[in-house]
């Protein structure tokens, strides 16, 4: 009797740890863009941390159609990201970028 709960505890224990926490969930988009062909794309932003100094800039990595990018820069002043290695470039239509300054930018909708 001792056995079966301690395996009844074991279980409930481990499926505890099995949940996920809504807070470490990602955040997916579904876009249609018209390529010559129309395409579907799912952006997720994997993390995302906002500048302290800066308030408009977001350093975040984000999941483009299941490929993970790299950590960029985005700053939705000037509309523009910042790539690892200091290259800027302009948001493109439907980008990454797009959706970071929509979506937690309220004041802009």
């Amino acid at each position: 009797m001792n056995r079966i709960k301690y395996i009844i505890f074991l279980l409930l224990l481990i499926l505890s740890f099995s949940v996920v926490d809504p807070a470490f969930t990602s955040v997916c988009r579904n876009y249609h863009v018209y390529d010559g062909l129309h395409l579907r794309h799912q952006i997720c932003i994997l993390s995302i941390n906002r500048s302290a100094k800066n308030y408009w800039e977001y350093r975040a990595a984000v999941s483009v159609d299941g490929v993970k990018r790299p950590t960029e820069v985005y700053n939705c002043r000037e509309r523009v990201k910042v790539q690892q290695g200091g290259t800027v470039l302009p948001f493109e239509q439907k980008d990454p970028g797009e959706m970071i300054c929509s979506f937690f930018n309220s004041s802009r909708r």
